[in-house]
């Protein structure tokens, strides 16, 4: 029996889409080798690789990382997953990073979470944290005990930057301009596959369903559902 070919797929979605989340189930019950260039940016930058230091010098001037930088990164990481199942998440991000990718491996899929705008603002909006240890509140899903306070310390709970409507908005606005002409490059070729709704647990499902077209579940195997 011939061994069934390696699964290449790209996660795409606006901050705050759930991404994250699905990204973990998807890992959990299809085994994939997920591959975050958000994750991958902050190990360089902390190990001060050469990509890191160039990388951390765009951010530090509030400038995009160009796309040969990222795309050097990312690319040289992929090389060590050859042999595996593998999901792209938050990478590519322009045209010029989907062409470049293409040049090296196939990709066979685009799981895009298509979340409504309004959905996400209000959903990150409402997320505030507690610095020294990164616990992560939301005022709708998981409020604190008392507003304002971290439930295990008592210190205080900040929102951060990112999380502040005004800049919510502009992220959003940015991913749009920016996202748009790499969806429309993979719908061109017939590999993006959009998932709508406004609530990751709506939307897991379809997802679980559409991979397993592709992947045998690899968790709890006499599981009844997808969890």
């Amino acid at each position: 029996m011939a061994a069934r070919p390696l699964l290449r797929a790209v996660i795409t979605g606006p901050p705050g889409s759930g991404k994250g989340t699905v990204s973990a189930r998807i890992v959990k019950h299809f085994a994939l080798k997920h591959l975050s260039s958000g994750d991958l940016l902050r190990e360089h930058t902390q190990r001060r690789t050469e990509v890191g230091i160039l990388a951390k010098s765009y951010i530090d001037q509030g400038r995009l990382i160009p796309d040969e930088i990222m795309t050097r990164m990312v690319l040289s990481e992929l090389k060590g997953l050859e042999r595996y199942d593998w999901l792209l998440d938050g990478f590519p991000r322009t045209v010029a990073q989907a062409e470049a990718l293409d040049k090296q491996c196939q990709i066979d899929t685009v799981i895009d979470l298509d979340v409504p705008f309004e959905t996400i603002k209000y959903r990150l909006t409402a997320r505030w944290i507690h610095p020294a240890s990164g616990r992560v509140y939301n005022l709708e899903f998981s409020p604190p005990k008392t507003l304002g306070i971290d439930d295990i310390t008592g210190e205080p709970l900040v929102q951060r930057d990112d999380d502040k409507p005004e800049t919510v908005t502009k992220r959003l606005q940015a991913y749009d301009a920016q996202t748009k002409p790499v969806l429309e490059y993979y719908r061109a070729k017939g590999l993006l596959k959009s998932f709508s709704g406004t609530e990751t647990n709506k939307i897991w499902p379809h997802i679980y369903a559409f991979l397993q077209t592709k992947l045998p579940d690899v968790s709890q195997k006499d599981a009844a559902a997808p969890r």
